[in-house]
């Protein structure tokens, strides 16, 4: 027996109590008794017994019938200590049964959970607890931890999606380098063209995986980093995302702008998230359309959005487009996509305690929000289901 167990220190603590109720109870029925009754010891006198003659014939032993009362008072005093006292290891060892019972059905969900907790492994996370009984402390201890287990699991879940998606977009420019390595650059008689070739294919095959590189870094110092407990005009890092967004197409861009929507947050990564929009829409746009940054504020949330005039997005690929390594149709033909941009946007303004939306039709251009929670609002409003008042 482990005598530093809780089950043991229960024990202690209800046998304790259990005795000292029942010493207790003893001890009052003991002392009311005494109390009430007087009890004292017979007090034996002799008396002399005469004859009708009057003749002295002997003596006797007499008691007065107080003296008798409180005799038999005393004897059953003595008898009530004398059994209260063979009584009380029996209730010491009662009581340390009880106690030892009780504190096991007490404890037997904790011997549950953590049954259940050294069943589970790291690499195996569905086991839960899925504790029955009452709704009480260990109940709601239990579920707790069962809802912590679901998101650890999910947690596992996603960060092997990311290893297995990350090793596929990987492998694909390595094995281009390798078989331009193989084929051309390290073969003697490939001439000047083919080994140009070549070598413009590795540089964007090397590219490629700088950028996918980068976005995973970012990715993995978004999961393991705080947000910076700092002041952000979100009108502000808007109008800079547009500043740092050069155009590789004719395209312009227009700024509608609302002031004085302050949040706290990390305005670095916040102005990130505007530009992976921006970069999208400049790449998709049509020669000679209008990029609109906007900002705003509806109810109780901030918002910013990027509209485009380019091919839209299909009801069927739209709620996919904020998917790690998903990427949609490539009207300019680059496909030098990592396919992490808007999943690195959704990843800033979820840890922001925002939302992400994208509204879209074919042919119609494309909208996409970042919802940021206004720091003074008092209710749990959730995001409206619509776009903002779209710019012209």
């Amino acid at each position: 027996m482990r005598f530093r167990s809780i089950r043991f220190r229960l024990t202690v603590v209800y046998s304790t109590l259990l005795f000292a109720i029942a010493g207790l109870t003893l001890a009052v029925t003991y002392f009311a008794v005494e109390r009430t009754t007087s009890p004292q010891p017979i007090t034996e006198r002799t008396a002399e017994v005469y004859n009708d003659d009057k003749q002295l014939v002997g003596t006797m032993t007499v008691a007065d019938v107080s003296q008798i009362e409180a005799a038999v008072n005393y004897n059953t005093l003595q008898n009530l200590r004398r059994y209260s006292l063979i009584a009380l290891p029996a209730l010491f060892a009662a009581s340390f049964g009880i106690g030892w019972v009780l504190s096991g059905r007490v404890l037997r969900p904790v011997g549950a959970i953590a049954r259940t907790a050294r069943d589970i492994q790291a690499t195996d996370l569905t086991r839960r607890i899925r504790l029955a009984g009452p709704r009480d402390e260990l109940r709601d201890l239990a579920d707790t931890i069962d809802s912590m287990l679901d998101r650890l699991d999910e947690a596992f879940r996603a960060q092997r999606r990311l290893i297995d998606d990350a090793s596929h977009e990987l492998r694909s420019p390595l094995s281009i380098i390798r078989t331009h390595l193989d084929a051309t650059l390290t073969v003697p008689d490939a001439t000047p063209e083919e080994r140009g070739r070549a070598v413009a294919v590795v540089d964007r095959a090397t590219t490629r995986m700088s950028r996918l590189v980068e976005d995973l870094l970012a990715t993995a110092r978004r999961d393991a980093s705080s947000i910076p407990e700092a002041d952000v005009d979100l009108s502000a890092v808007a109008r800079e995302a547009g500043d740092d967004a050069v155009p590789s197409r004719p395209v312009s861009l227009r700024y509608d702008l609302s002031p004085g929507l302050h949040l706290t947050g990390d305005a670095d990564a916040l102005r990130r998230a505007v530009g992976n929009l921006l970069s999208n829409a400049v790449r998709l746009a049509p020669a000679g359309s209008t990029v609109t940054v906007a900002t705003g504020r509806t109810g109780a949330w901030l918002w910013t959005s990027v509209t485009d005039q380019g091919p839209g997005i299909t009801a069927t690929d739209l709620p996919r487009v904020f998917d790690r390594f998903w990427r949609g149709p490539d009207p300019t033909g680059t496909e030098r996509r990592t396919g992490l941009g808007l999943a690195i946007v959704r990843q800033i303004v979820e840890s922001h305690g925002g939302h992400v939306a994208a509204f879209s039709e074919p042919g119609e251009g494309s909208v996409f929000v970042l919802w940021l929670p206004d720091p003074d609002r008092t209710d749990d409003e959730p995001p409206p289901d619509d776009p903002p008042s779209r710019p012209h």
